[in-house]
């Protein structure tokens, strides 16, 4: 999900993402693997550009970023039976070195993940992606909290939802999606939830991303985003 972010009036050279320098990627990639990723086989990650057509419904014109800034990551993650799987997530181009940071952490220490595939799989609808419990990047909406005026964070590609069932937006004490009723005890820690200072929200927080969960009126616990709304 996403609550707010800047107005559609902000210039994009304004926006200000969380971006891993590239020198620091191979000494970081060293320090982040190792046993944990025992019997699995390595992290991988593959970069390619997107277009419209391959965007589907999430993008149309008037979007705040063109399908050219905009880049898709092939990654490895692991499942909730700690089996390792490739998925797709589409996010702004100058944060995919950040994010492939955040799943390369999340994959050493397997951390699990429902699916990872792009909203176009879900012809744009996120209702749709969060009952599936997919966890996913880029889509060209309005934030859910703001009505049809504000740009969610996703429409710009610097947002990411994790785990939507495990880590429901949660408004007025109604759960989205549906299933996340079962998650709405935060106190009880269960596997791919984000809890303050785990390993999800460490993870992001280590490329300066701030985690939807702080929000104390109505808490997106999926959600996290290089700007902080």
């Amino acid at each position: 999900m996403s609550r707010t972010f800047v107005t559609s009036t902000l210039a994009r050279s304004s926006l200000r993402f969380a971006v891993v320098p590239l020198f620091l990627a191979s000494s970081w990639f060293a320090s982040s693997t190792g046993a944990a990723t025992t019997n699995l086989p390595p992290f991988t990650v593959s970069v390619s550009t997107v277009t419209a057509a391959t965007l589907g419904r999430t993008w149309h014109h008037g979007c705040p970023v063109a399908p050219a800034e905009l880049r898709r990551l092939r990654l490895r993650y692991v499942d909730f039976h700690g089996h390792a799987k490739e998925g797709s997530i589409v996010v702004n181009a100058a944060v995919a070195l950040a994010v492939t940071h955040v799943f390369a952490l999340l994959y050493a220490h397997r951390f699990p993940l429902r699916s990872v595939i792009p909203e176009s799989q879900f012809r744009g609808s996120d209702p749709a992606s969060m009952a599936a419990d997919n966890t996913s990047g880029f889509n060209c909406r309005y934030a859910v909290a703001n009505g049809a005026s504000v740009w969610s964070v996703h429409a710009y590609g610097a947002a990411i939802d994790v785990n939507p069932v495990q880590n429901p937006y949660v408004f007025n004490g109604v759960a989205q999606p549906v299933g996340g009723r079962a998650y709405l005890n935060r106190r009880v820690h269960r596997a791919g939830m984000a809890v303050p200072a785990g390993v999800l929200t460490s993870a992001f927080a280590s490329v300066g991303w701030r985690w939807g969960g702080r929000w104390v009126d109505s808490p997106d616990y999926q959600h996290f985003s290089a700007t902080g709304g």
